[in-house]
């Protein structure tokens, strides 16, 4: 089952005088972790690497900055994945002590960083959302109403037109018994469309 953070963790480590500031933090997408990196990148002027992963799906990405390749952002990316996250972006600080890590060295104290930090996170289990869209005769919107309430769905949208259409997002291992349960109060006139992405 995949996990995301409740909330940002934070460690730091002192490797051979070079000091690595390693977080952990759930991100909603590519471009939001692109703002976080962004955003060290000028809070930490001096540093000589901002190195960072993402594991968020199909936009999942890993970025050595300019560190030897394939010591910094891939073993981060594996450290993430080993503990099963998703949404998560792993970042790392490094200010340069002046004693050279060798590749084995990078990779550990990259690994660590992240590591320590998922240490002390809290993780949270990760539930897929179904997005539906549904219409019904106006004399079945409050009881529609009250079922998206029950089922602790999220309404997106509601028009009125010639019907009430719903758009709505819930946990996807509820959908199936929702969907039975509306059919079953609309006896037969609640109407589903394509299901739309949360």
């Amino acid at each position: 089952m995949p996990f995301t953070l409740a909330a940002p963790q934070h460690s730091e480590l002192l490797v051979k005088k070079s000091r690595f500031i390693g977080c952990v933090q759930p991100v909603a997408d590519r471009a939001a972790a692109q703002a976080v990196v962004d955003a060290l990148r000028s809070a930490h002027p001096g540093a000589t690497h901002v190195c960072w992963a993402l594991m968020a799906g199909g936009q999942s990405a890993a970025n050595d900055d300019g560190e030897p390749g394939g010591t910094a952002g891939r073993p981060m990316l594996e450290v993430l994945r080993h503990h099963e996250l998703e949404g998560v972006l792993a970042t790392v600080v490094r200010y340069f002590g002046g004693i050279k890590l060798g590749a084995g060295g990078l990779v550990r104290a990259y690994t660590d960083s992240i590591a320590q930090a998922l240490a002390g996170a809290v993780l949270v289990p990760l539930v897929r959302q179904c997005g539906l869209q549904c219409a019904v005769p106006y004399a079945l919107e409050g009881a529609l109403r009250r079922e998206i309430a029950a089922a602790g769905a999220t309404l997106v949208e509601v028009r009125h037109d010639s019907m009430v259409h719903f758009s709505l997002t819930l946990p996807e291992p509820r959908a199936a018994g929702f969907i039975a349960r509306v059919d079953d109060a609309a006896q037969g006139r609640a109407v589903w469309q394509r299901a739309i992405t949360p």
